[in-house]
């Protein structure tokens, strides 16, 4: 079950992947991008994990795609929101979508710290 997913550890054990060597080595880019580009990867090998077999299809304008979203401001900070769902006439999409909208909700609360490293710059 996805929700068994707590870390990014779990979410190399579902995909038999070695947490502590799958990220390479990022040392020759700038610093400050270092923290949020692992943090893409992390939520990466996390979607994967989470979504298991289920591939979004950009072609299909049947299915729907969802994500979290999350707002920044006073008090609050950096949060989770809500889920949304795109539907896009692209046919290049978002590695960090999800099938479900109960999918997007758990990862978005879940990992809430990674993508705020992923999206915020410090």
């Amino acid at each position: 079950m996805y929700t068994d997913i707590k870390t990014f550890e779990d979410a190399c054990q579902v995909l038999n992947l070695e947490a502590a060597t799958i990220i390479p080595d990022l040392s020759f880019f700038p610093e400050e991008e270092r923290e949020a580009m692992i943090a893409h990867l992390k939520l990466i090998i996390i979607a994967k994990a989470i979504n298991g077999d289920w591939t979004p299809d950009w072609t299909n304008g049947e299915w729907d795609k969802y994500y979290p979203w999350f707002k920044m401001g006073s008090p609050s900070g950096f949060s989770y929101r809500d889920f949304d769902f795109w539907s896009s006439y692209s046919y290049v999409g978002s590695r960090l979508c999800f099938e479900s909208r109960e999918k997007a909700k758990y990862v978005g609360t879940q990992f809430e710290d990674l993508y705020k490293t992923y999206f915020v710059k410090a």
